[in-house]
């Protein structure tokens, strides 16, 4: 398994969820998406449907109907009815989730400390970790 940890400090959770989605689901792979607070959960679907015609990134709320065929999948706890394999904690807060190929910690630099500890509690998993913060506008690898 993957743990990415990603301290978002330009763009708003939203565009980076976005971003990370867009490119797994390039690579064949569907997504999870968990946020605590209703709210946070549709404003990411907002930013994903409002991609363009494009590139809109089609998604849906765990619990309503054919939530098992979404591409990316917006709930409150990782739990992947769609069968996701890459998973992407969009509030900041890290839950240890079983089953994923790929999880991703998305946290404000306010968090740091709580990112730094979950960092911490995965030494000698076998997790490969990797660390990266936004430089200029782009994604720099840091660890």
């Amino acid at each position: 398994m993957k743990l990415d940890f990603w301290q978002v400090t330009d763009d708003p959770i939203e565009k980076v969820v976005a971003l990370i989605a867009k490119r797994t689901l390039a690579a064949g792979e569907r997504v999870l998406v968990v946020a605590a607070a209703p709210e946070q959960r549709a404003a990411i679907s907002r930013a994903l449907w409002e991609g363009g015609a494009d590139s809109f990134l089609a998604n849906g709320e765990a619990g309503s109907p054919g939530a098992d065929r979404q591409p990316i999948l917006l709930a409150d706890e990782p739990v992947a009815a769609n069968g996701a394999s890459h998973l992407i904690l969009a509030d900041g807060t890290f839950r240890e989730a079983e089953g994923f190929a790929r999880t991703f910690l998305l946290f404000p630099p306010d968090r740091a400390a709580e990112a730094r500890a979950a960092w911490r509690a995965q030494d000698g998993r076998g997790i490969e970790r990797a660390y990266f913060a936004q430089e200029n506008g782009r994604w720099e690898r840091k660890g």
